[in-house]
């Protein structure tokens, strides 16, 4: 985790408000009172919006990547409350930070993996490994169309690919996941603020850029399973470039 102050004996530099104060000490002022009031009023507001673990919470869309035939980032070596509460710890710890994602629902949370079960789900293609690769097609749900992917069946490479050295979880907001329950016809109770939909394991700490078929699923729209939004063309064109040197891994 990035730490502000590497040197834990170091002063901190004086903000200005500080300084105000220390001045106005000197002088004797009855401002200093007042001044001294604003800043620990700012302090409790702070403290309020404080990030919290009930902040997160493991949406149902994630629990598909628990089934031990799950093809992708597979979590069923992880107990569901514990992967839970270790993000949610790395959360608090890093002072509730979320990165945007391709979306205002979406944000991301990158931190280091800690599970050594989680190993790469994804592998680049090469003159020696491009004989392996399979395409067929397959749903994430069973209420959504099934679309065309190829992956590396993972009974087909000669070694285990590389542990993950980071990882990606993916959130939603809570009116975004509510909408798409509601266009799926199911049921949504949970209240947290964000849901987290995906837990990607990765070897880089920021975005791999989603499947190009995921893009167009999600501007289908929330009845085909997708959320809605259309589609970047800038975006997409980062996506067609990755995942052309790229295909998962599946079991």
């Amino acid at each position: 985790d990035p730490n502000p102050n590497p040197n834990p004996h170091a002063q901190p530099s004086s903000s200005p408000v500080r300084r105000r104060m220390l001045i106005l000490g000197r002088l004797g002022s009855p401002l200093l009172s007042s001044a001294l009031l604003l800043t620990r009023s700012f302090s409790s507001r702070m403290s309020s919006t404080a990030a919290s673990v009930d902040d997160l919470c493991l949406d149902a869309f994630c629990h598909r990547q628990f089934d031990p035939g799950y093809s992708g980032t597979c979590l069923a070596v992880m107990d569901k409350v514990e992967m839970t509460a270790s993000i949610q710890d790395h959360y608090v710890k890093n002072g509730g930070i979320l990165v945007d994602g391709y979306a205002p629902f979406c944000k991301h949370i990158f931190m280091p993996n800690f599970c050594e079960a989680l190993r790469l789900p994804y592998l680049k293609i090469t003159v020696e490994n491009e004989h392996l690769l399979r395409s067929g097609y397959s749903a994430r749900k069973a209420e959504e169309l099934a679309v065309l992917g190829r992956h590396f069946p993972a009974s087909s490479l000669s070694e285990a690919p590389p542990i993950a050295t980071w990882l990606d979880v993916i959130l939603y907001s809570r009116e975004q996941i509510r909408a798409e329950a509601a266009a799926m016809g199911r049921p949504e109770v949970q209240t947290a603020p964000w849901g987290i939909i995906s837990v990607k394991a990765q070897d880089v700490d920021y975005e791999i850029p989603m499947n190009p078929i995921t893009m167009m699923r999600n501007a289908l729209g929330k009845e085909e399973g997708g959320s809605g939004v259309p589609i970047d063309r800038a975006a997409y064109a980062k996506s067609v470039a990755f995942w052309s040197e790229h295909a998962e891994i599946t079991s």
